[in-house]
C-alpha cells in the first residue's frame, strides 16, 4: 500500500513537499524553502520529518525556490538520489540554487556578527554553495510527455504547466502487488494561468485515482489578463510616469516575472509606444536566467521580437557588477529600472528606493504580490515613511501597481483544470493554498458536480493510505511542526502593520484628537 504525506504547503502557499512510500520505495515531489513569516522561516531549520538518507529520488515540478530551496539542505543531511526534472528546470536550478546558497551564507555571516557582539555563539547556515554544488551533480533531465522510470515498478512524466521555464505537472503510476492496475497520481505543480506570455496553456492527459493540486488563487478571479490589456496597462503606467521626468523602479522576481517584464518594455519600446528610455535589469540571478531564456527562446511562444533579438533591444542594459549598478544611482531621470527583490526584501532593489523613492518625480511600479510584513507591503500599502538599511525615508514618489503578470492559474482556470483532468476514482487533495482559498475551491468543485467526500484539505504532516480506486485512509497528524493558524499572524508583520495603520490614523487626525491617542497609547505602553 502507498502512503502519502503532505511534508509542506498544505494549508500554506510554501514549502511545496510531498513524501509517497511504496513500501519498496520512498520519493519526494518537491523540496521547498519555507518563505513568508518567521514563523514559517523557522521550518528551514528542523529537521525534515523523514531521514533523507532513506529517500530514492526526487521529481521536481519547477525551479521555483518554495520547490526547490531546501534540496541543497536534503543533500547535506545525506540523500544521495537522482533529482528528476525538466531540461529548463535544470538550466535555471545551476543559478538560482547557488544564489539561494549566497543568501544563506551571507545572511548568517552578518547574524554571527551581531552574536560575537553580545558574546553569544554562532550559528549555521541551513545550508552552502559546497552543499549547493552537489546538489546540481545529482539532477537528471528529461523531457516533456515522454516515460522514465525512477525505480522499478514507478513510472513518471512530466507534462507543461504553464507557471514557469520548464515547470511541468508530474504523472505518476505505480505497480500494485497482486494487482493487474496501477495507481495513478498527478502532481500539478504550480498551475499558470490561460494567457501567459512564453508558454502553451497547461495540459495533462484524464482520469487518475489521485490527483493532487495547488490551490494558490482558488478563491479570486483576476482582472483581464489578456496580453494586449496587460500590455495597455503598463504603457499607460510607463508614459505617465516617464512623462513626470523621474525614473521608474520596478521591484521584480528574478525568474519570468523579469522576462515577462523586458519582453513587454521591448515591444513597446519598438512599437513607438512609450517614451524611448533606457531599462536597466540589476540583478545578477535575473541576468542569468534571461540566458537561460534565450537558451530556450525556441520553445517560447508568443513571442512578437524576433527570437535573435530577443531581450536584446538596443536599450536594454543587463547588469551584473557591484560598479555597474552603483552606476545607475547617477540616473536621475528617463530610466527604467528593474531589480530584485520582488518584494524589496533583500537584493540591489533596496539601493534603487533609497536613491529615487524620496523624489516626487519617480515612480515605483509594483507588478507582483507584497506579502505582509515586507518592505515592498508596506510601501504599497500607503506608508508615508519607510525605514531601509536604519535609516528613514519620506515616501513621495508615485506608488502604482499592476496585478497582470501572475503567473498562477486563478480560481476559474483552477476549476476548469480539474475538471479537465476527470474523472478521478480515488481522491482529490487541494494544497499549496491557504485554507480560505481551499474551502472555496472546494465548495465550488462541489457546485461542478464533484462529490465532496472525496475532495481532501491536508494538514500540515498529515499522512494518507492510497488505494487505487477507492478514498483514501488518513493516517492523522500525530507531531505537526506548524500550526497553520500562526502563519498569517507573526509579530513581526502584525508590527509592521500596526505602525502603518497608526501612522494613517495619527496623519489624518485633528491636533486634539491626535494627542489624545498618544496620550492613551503612552498610558497603554506604560503598563507593559
Amino acid at each position: 500500500m502507498t502512503k502519502l504525506t503532505f511534508c509542506g504547503a498544505a494549508g500554506t502557499v510554501t514549502g511545496s513537499c510531498s513524501l509517497l512510500d511504496t513500501g519498496k520505495h520512498r520519493f519526494l515531489i518537491d523540496c521547498g524553502l519555507f518563505q513568508g513569516s518567521k514563523t514559517t522561516q523557522e521550518l528551514n531549520y528542523q529537521d525534515f520529518p523523514f531521514d533523507p538518507e532513506s529517500i530514492d529520488f526526487l521529481i521536481l515540478t519547477h525551479a521555483h525556490i518554495d520547490h526547490s530551496g531546501l534540496l541543497p539542505k536534503l543533500v547535506k543531511k545525506g540523500f544521495t538520489g537522482q533529482i528528476y526534472a525538466t531540461e529548463a528546470t535544470c538550466d535555471l536550478l545551476r543559478f538560482m540554487l547557488p544564489d539561494s546558497a549566497y543568501i544563506q551564507e551571507s545572511g548568517v555571516k552578518r547574524h554571527n556578527r551581531n552574536l560575537r557582539r553580545r558574546g553569544l555563539p554562532a550559528v549555521q547556515p541551513i545550508y552552502t554553495m559546497a552543499d549547493a554544488d552537489a546538489t546540481l551533480q545529482l539532477v537528471d533531465p528529461h523531457g516533456y510527455e515522454s516515460w522514465f522510470s525512477p525505480r522499478d515498478g514507478i513510472h513518471a512524466r512530466f507534462w507543461n504547466a504553464g507557471h514557469l521555464l520548464g515547470s511541468a505537472s508530474v504523472e505518476i503510476k505505480i505497480a500494485q502487488p497482486g494487482e493487474s492496475e496501477e495507481l495513478s497520481l498527478l502532481f500539478s505543480g504550480d498551475i499558470g494561468p490561460e494567457e501567459k506570455a512564453f508558454h502553451p496553456e497547461p495540459d495533462a492527459p484524464v482520469g487518475y485515482d489521485y490527483i493532487v493540486c495547488e490551490s494558490t488563487y482558488g478563491n479570486r478571479d483576476r482582472d483581464d489578463y489578456t496580453l494586449e490589456k496587460r500590455r495597455e496597462a503598463l504603457r499607460d503606467v510607463l508614459t505617465t510616469a516617464l512623462k513626470r521626468g523621474g525614473n521608474v523602479v520596478i521591484p521584480s522576481f528574478a525568474v519570468e516575472r523579469s522576462q515577462e517584464l523586458l519582453h513587454d518594455i521591448g515591444y513597446l519600446l519598438t512599437q513607438g509606444q512609450i517614451p524611448q528610455s533606457d531599462v536597466y535589469l540589476d540583478s545578477p540571478l535575473a541576468k542569468k536566467a534571461t540566458e537561460v531564456f534565450i537558451k530556450h527562446a525556441g520553445a517560447l511562444q508568443d513571442v512578437e521580437v524576433d527570437e535573435a533579438r530577443l531581450f536584446r533591444h538596443p536599450r536594454f542594459h543587463l547588469v551584473h557588477s557591484l560598479d555597474e549598478s552603483k552606476a545607475i544611482n547617477n540616473i536621475k531621470g528617463g530610466a527604467i529600472i528593474i531589480s530584485a527583490s520582488g518584494m524589496c526584501n533583500a537584493g540591489r532593489i533596496k539601493h534603487h528606493l533609497i536613491n529615487n523613492i524620496y523624489r516626487p518625480e519617480c515612480t515605483v511600479l509594483f507588478v507582483g504580490y507584497q506579502s505582509p510584513g515586507t518592505l515592498g507591503h508596506i510601501i504599497s500599502s500607503g506608508a508615508k515613511e519607510v525605514r531601509i538599511h536604519g535609516k528613514s525615508y519620506k515616501v513621495r514618489a508615485d506608488i502604482r501597481e499592476l496585478g497582470n503578470y501572475s503567473a498562477h492559474a486563478d480560481q476559474g482556470e483552477l476549476l476548469d483544470w480539474i475538471k479537465e483532468r476527470c474523472p478521478i476514482t480515488g481522491g482529490l487533495f487541494l494544497n499549496h493554498g491557504e485554507d480560505d482559498a481551499r474551502e472555496m475551491l472546494r465548495e465550488l468543485l462541489v457546485n461542478r458536480g464533484l462529490d465532496g467526500d472525496r475532495i481532501y484539505l491536508p494538514g500540515f504532516d498529515e499522512s494518507f493510505e492510497l488505494i487505487a480506486g477507492t478514498k483514501p485512509l488518513s493516517q492523522g497528524t500525530p507531531k505537526p511542526r506548524l500550526d497553520v493558524a500562526h502563519t498569517a499572524h507573526d509579530w513581526h508583520n502584525d508590527y509592521a502593520e500596526f505602525m502603518l495603520s497608526l501612522t494613517t490614523t495619527i496623519e489624518k487626525s485633528s491636533d486634539h484628537e491626535r494627542y489624545r491617542l498618544l496620550k492613551r497609547l503612552k498610558e497603554t505602553l506604560g503598563g507593559v
